[in-house]
């Protein structure tokens, strides 16, 4: 799968329009056709999609990730830094939208038809369906530039002269703050939805009465055998959603100018900088591929009616 996956995504990006050398003849106006073949010829251009493909994924299997025509380094040293920060970015909103809409969603499923059932339903939805971009340009309108409490952007502070570790996470939390409000806010809708339906089912199985008939107390009948079959799909979904991990929140992540994996990949397309783009997608394919993979065998764990034998 990540090979024919790899393989559509570089198919796409040849289709793209302009390649690394049409930017070096728009910017240098004296070069010649001859220093356009030349140039084609050096970079493989010349060469069938499959051909290209076969050199770059041989290059990857050796442990060469390749060279960033824009920013003039390695792969390996421009993505290192980038993925730290999306990860930090990325897990901190999955914790904050669990630890929200899980007991949101289990409490709006226990007391159905309630006020409390509406209003979390309502905030819900209305979670799903605010745009990402313009939650961001909201936050940064309120918090930036009316209140002036937090950076409009940024991932920290440049010009910081030996910080100490606690003025360093200060000064990286301050920046994160919005982004992740921003980020979390269609997570918890979706988690509370999923955990809302999942617990709700859950309540009307037969084991449920059967467990309220043999006298156990409501906290075990929930917990203990309500929540743990609700886990099924909710194991899914976050498995799902823990692959953003490090393939970053684009649109997130420009809006805010965070320097995390979504910015780089958005950036490295805009300039047709192949090596960055395709490395930024093949991670992306892996998490989700691997992650599908832990969900199926967290199904053991969370159920023991599925067995791997």
């Amino acid at each position: 799968m990540v090979v024919i996956l790899s393989y559509l995504c570089f198919g796409l990006m040849t289709l793209m329009p302009g390649d690394p050398v049409d930017l070096l003849v728009t910017s240098n106006p004296k070069i010649t056709p001859a220093d356009v073949a030349r140039l084609r010829e050096l970079y493989g251009l010349d060469q069938p999609m499959y051909k290209r493909y076969y050199n770059w994924a041989s290059t990857i299997v050796q442990g060469d990730l390749g060279y960033s025509r824009t920013y003039r380094v390695p792969v390996s040293e421009l993505l290192g830094p980038r993925l730290l920060n999306t990860f930090w970015l990325s897990m901190a909103s999955l914790l904050f939208s669990l630890l929200i809409a899980i007991p949101l969603g289990i409490f709006s499923a226990l007391k159905p038809g309630t006020k409390f059932d509406y209003a979390a339903n309502f905030l819900a939805f209305g979670g799903i369906a605010t745009p990402s971009f313009w939650l961001g340009i909201l936050l940064i309108i309120i918090f930036s530039v009316v209140l002036g409490w937090l950076p409009a952007g940024g991932t920290e502070t440049t010009g910081l002269e030996d910080p100490s570790f606690l003025a360093f996470l200060l000064d990286r939390g301050k920046y994160l703050i919005l982004p992740i409000i921003s980020l979390s806010l269609q997570q918890i809708g979706q988690f509370v939805r999923f955990s809302r339906s999942a617990m709700s089912e859950a309540m009307r199985n037969d084991f449920v009465r059967t467990a309220r008939a043999k006298g156990l107390s409501n906290q075990t009948v929930i917990w203990k055998h309500a929540f743990r079959n609700a886990l099924i799909p909710l194991i899914t979904v976050v498995a799902l959603s823990f692959s953003t991990v490090f393939s970053g929140a684009v649109l997130t992540e420009t809006v805010f100018s965070y320097q995390g994996v979504g910015k780089l990949v958005y950036d490295s397309i805009i300039s047709n900088d192949y090596n960055v783009a395709m490395i930024s997608f093949i991670i992306s394919v892996t998490m989700v591929l691997v992650m599908n993979l832990v969900a199926d065998i967290l199904y053991g764990v969370a159920d023991p009616r599925i067995s791997y034998k």
